[in-house]
């Protein structure tokens, strides 16, 4: 199979995946999930993946795909179009460059990098967008984004070390 072909289909997999963990997430763990938007991230593992898989240029589409998907399937909380940005298409695709920065041996750090910026996004839109207090938005975003991150720095090594093919 032609190379642009495969990775068009991995592109594909992986943002296909990415709604279906996003939807059961939110519809059937009900516990991960923020009464005003926001829960644990379970599908951001996905595109973490791909930037370890396919690179980080292609996972940047694979996000901005993914929040476009999210968008079709379940519940968006936004205001306006700068908080789809930062909510969403910021947030997501970001995790697209996870890829660019070194491991330290387990320790992906492009997992913890690319949280604390889609936390920072997020508490920047509770600022700007939702007009919380700075401390608000803090508290109101760090006990899902810091499991998020945990859960990044936990299953994304495990599945990157196993993936069959290395671009």
């Amino acid at each position: 199979m032609n190379k642009n072909v495969k990775d068009l289909v991995f592109m594909a997999m992986y943002a296909a995946l990415f709604a279906v963990l996003d939807v059961i997430s939110n519809s059937f763990i009900p516990f991960l999930k923020m009464p005003n938007g926001g829960s644990i991230g379970i599908s951001t593992v996905v595109l973490l993946v791909c930037s370890y898989h396919l690179g980080w240029k292609k996972a940047m589409i694979s996000g901005v795909v993914s929040v476009l998907i999210q968008f079709v399937t379940g519940p968006m909380y936004m205001s306006n179009l700068l908080g789809f940005f930062l909510d969403y298409l910021f947030a997501f695709s970001i995790y697209g460059i996870a890829s660019l920065f070194p491991n330290i041996g387990y320790f992906y750090t492009g997992v913890l990098i690319t949280n604390f910026l889609r936390f920072v996004s997020h508490m920047i839109g509770g600022v700007l967008v939702w007009e919380t207090t700075l401390w608000g938005s803090i508290i109101y975003n760090a006990p899902y984004m810091i499991a998020t991150c945990i859960v990044g720095l936990i299953l994304v090594p495990l599945i990157v070390q196993r993936l069959p093919i290395k671009h």
